[in-house]
Order: structure tokens, then C-alpha cells, then sequence
């Protein structure tokens, strides 16, 4: 099979020999082209992989403590029938776990120290069915949970900062006074520390006090459990579930899906991503059209080899696809050299970043304002693919009028000084 001569004079001109001045300049320039491309593409694809890293990190974290969707009353009150709930929302196909929990806000003080928490009354052997965190904590933390003992599980953060450990004593202050002759004063209640967790979100772990739920029944003055919390089989079908538990569960309730309780961040985390999506495409295009400067000066430097070639026979068609092939050689290889890069950081930037934070003695992701302590990768096939096409379709785009004025040139006058 005979090679296309319009490909091997592409080739040739890609490679371009450094015969003259001017040919040893034309390549540099096309080099510094191929690496823009390269580059750019690198860059998309190692942005992109961490901020779908940092997101998949963060949800699975947080989910780690939160459940898929929470059922509760407008008021905050006990469920009317608990009982019921739990079957009716267990009849879903969805749902794999349930399991009551009581939520409300409250201040726990350690001596001067004081820190607004979210107190979660929990039943610790249901618990573990719609959370992984009390599942890593089922044989350990919760079960020292006891009715009436009033024991209570902190993060690590949060008793950090109230210097307290397993087996130290903390006062909870519940928000709803007291009413005594002396006018209203606030509800104490002593409480145990029996363990901590770690759930690696930050959020969690300097804000969220677990208990008994009986005890939290107890000390908040409520009847029963405030809500239900569910597990599903898939946490991307949250939303739907919960618009078909609003139809099939009885009585006036709320339905909470994961998405809701971080719905800020998420979209936050998105418009982030289509923003440098969007930004660094550009840096790709300035790349992409450096082509059009290098084949401008190729089509100049070879003016008299286009002559030849049109006296020969050669069509103008085929003038132009000599040029489209060079500018399509530099696109391909600089995409492609940008995508091996690319994966190659982006697979590898557990090692990359912590080697870098270790030579420059810097956190580049202090944990309080991240929310996590080390820097994921997530490339997605969703990303890279249309990555590697825009960067060979602005190639190609870019090869379009260099290769037209090519298949222009008149042989006559190319070879009038030559």
C-alpha cells in the first residue's frame, strides 16, 4: 500500500530540517507550539482529576457520617408513629438501612471552654445501618453508649479544643430553659466522654456530639425519635427516592436528601469546575493557533518546493493537505505527549504533593479550610475525552487558513526570483 505523499512532505515538514536559518526557527517555533498544546492539555487534565477528587473525597466523607436522605416533622417534634415510618419508608426497594436519631443544637462546655455542637441522640445498634462511621465504630465507641449513663462520642477535633479524653466529664447545655421561682435558667446535664471519632471532615468532627437516643429523649423533653435516617443501594438516586417517599409515607413530614444538606458547596464545587474548564480550553487555543504563525512561515519558507510540486501536477487540494497534515502532526503529538503527562501527575499526586509540601515545608491544603488534608485525583473518562478532542479539533481549525494560502500560491510567480 502506497503512503499518500501529501502525508510524508507533512511529515517531513514537521519534522523539518534544519538545513537553513530560517527552517531551524520555522521547527522551534513548532516545538514551542507542540509544548503549549502539551502543556495545556496536562494542565486541564490534572485541574480537572483534583477538583473531581476533592469532591468525590468530601461527599464520601461527609456521607461517611450523614445519611442518604432524613425524614422528620416541620416542628422538630417526636414522630407521631414511629413504628409506621420505618416500615412504610423500609418498603422502598431503595432503602437497605433506617434507623431514628433525634438532632438539635446545644453547647457543650469543658470548665471555661464552651463550643456550640450538633447533639445526634442515636440508637447505636441501628446505627450502623445507614452510616459507615458507626460501623467502624459499632464494637468500639458505641457500644459504651448506655441508656441512662449518659455517655456521649465526640470528634477528634472537637475534643481537641475542649482538651478533653475518654472518661473526662462535660456539661451539655440544652437550648430550651428551665423554669424555676427564679425565672428561667438554662437545662445542665453532666455527660461522660466514652470515645471519640474521626471521620475525616473537618465539619464533623469539630461540631458533632453523638448520645444515647433515650438519654437525648431525656434531656431535650421529647417523647421519641425526631426523624428517621435512611440508607440507600445508590446514593445517586437520593433525589428520586425521596420525591417517592413524599407520596407513599403517611402524615406531615420532611424529606431531606444528601444533596440538600451541602447543596451550597456542590454547586459551588461545579460552577469552580466549568469555570477552569472554560479558562485553561483558552490556554489550549492560544497554543493551538500558534500554528497558524508557524505554518504561515512554513508556507513562505517553501514556496518554491509548492511551485515544483504544482508543476509537477500536484493539485491544489493536495497543496493544502501537506500543510493540514503538519498542522494535524503538531496538534496530535502535542495532545498526546499533554495527555501522558497529564494521567501520569494526576495518577501519581499523592506522591507529587506530599514530596513537594515536604521540600517547601508548607500544608497546601490546611485542613480547617478544606475541610480535607490531602490532595485526591479522580481523572474521569467524561473529562479527559473531550479534553483530547477540543485540543485536535483547534489544531485542525487552526491548520484551515495557512493550508488555503498554500493552495494559492501561484507558480509562476514563486519561481520568478528562485
Amino acid at each position: 500500500m502506497q503512503i499518500p505523499y501529501e502525508l510524508i512532505l507533512g511529515w517531513r515538514y514537521t519534522r523539518a530540517g534544519r538545513t537553513t536559518r530560517r527552517n531551524g526557527f520555522i521547527s522551534f517555533i513548532s516545538g514551542v507550539s507542540m509544548l503549549g498544546i502539551a502543556l495545556g492539555v496536562a494542565a486541564l487534565i490534572i485541574v480537572l482529576s483534583v477538583m473531581n477528587g476533592f469532591q468525590k473525597e468530601v461527599r464520601d466523607r461527609m456521607l461517611s457520617v450523614v445519611s442518604h436522605i432524613e425524614i422528620f416533622t416541620p416542628s422538630g417534634a417526636a414522630l407521631p408513629d414511629v413504628a409506621r415510618t420505618l416500615a412504610e419508608a423500609r418498603a422502598n426497594p431503595q432503602v437497605i438501612g433506617a434507623a431514628p436519631f433525634i438532632a438539635t443544637q446545644a453547647l457543650l462546655a469543658r470548665g471555661e471552654d464552651m463550643k456550640g455542637v450538633v447533639v445526634r441522640g442515636i440508637d447505636p445498634a441501628q446505627e450502623p445501618q445507614v452510616t459507615d462511621m458507626a460501623g467502624e465504630l459499632q464494637n468500639t465507641a458505641l457500644t459504651r453508649l448506655v441508656p441512662g449513663e449518659f455517655g456521649v462520642v465526640l470528634g477528634v477535633e472537637l475534643a481537641r479544643s475542649l482538651g478533653v479524653r475518654q472518661g473526662d466529664k462535660v456539661t451539655l447545655v440544652a437550648p430550651s430553659g428551665q423554669v424555676t421561682p427564679a425565672g428561667v435558667v438554662p437545662r445542665l446535664k453532666q455527660m461522660t466522654v466514652v470515645g471519640t471519632f474521626d471521620s475525616g471532615h473537618y465539619e464533623y468532627d469539630s461540631a458533632l456530639a453523638m448520645i444515647h437516643l433515650d438519654d437525648a429523649a431525656k434531656i431535650f423533653r421529647l417523647e421519641g425519635p425526631s426523624g428517621i435516617r435512611l440508607k440507600l443501594k445508590d446514593l445517586h438516586q437520593a433525589r428520586e427516592v425521596a420525591v417517592q417517599l413524599s407520596t407513599s409515607l403517611s402524615g406531615d413530614l420532611y424529606i431531606r436528601d444528601w444533596t440538600r444538606q451541602n447543596r451550597t458547596w456542590f454547586a459551588a464545587v461545579q460552577l469552580e469546575k466549568r469555570m477552569m474548564f472554560i479558562i485553561l480550553t483558552l490556554i489550549v487555543a492560544v497554543a493551538a493557533f500558534n500554528l497558524v504563525s508557524t505554518l504561515v512561515m512554513t508556507v513562505t519558507d517553501k514556496r518554491a518546493d509548492i511551485a515544483i510540486l504544482r508543476t509537477l501536477g500536484a493539485s491544489p487540494r493536495s497543496i493544502m493537505g501537506i500543510f493540514v497534515v503538519q498542522g494535524a502532526m503538531v496538534g496530535v503529538i502535542g495532545t498526546l505527549a499533554g495527555l501522558l503527562l497529564g494521567l501520569g501527575v494526576a495518577f501519581n499526586i499523592d506522591v507529587i504533593v506530599p514530596a513537594l509540601e515536604q521540600l517547601l515545608h508548607a500544608s497546601f491544603l490546611p485542613q480547617e479550610i478544606y475541610l480535607i488534608n490531602r490532595m485526591p485525583s479522580d481523572p474521569q473518562q467524561a473529562d479527559i475525552v473531550p479534553i483530547a478532542v477540543i485540543s485536535l479539533v483547534l489544531a485542525f481549525v487552526a491548520t484551515i487558513y495557512p493550508s488555503w494560502r498554500a493552495s494559492r500560491v501561484n507558480p509562476a510567480e514563486a519561481l520568478r526570483y528562485e
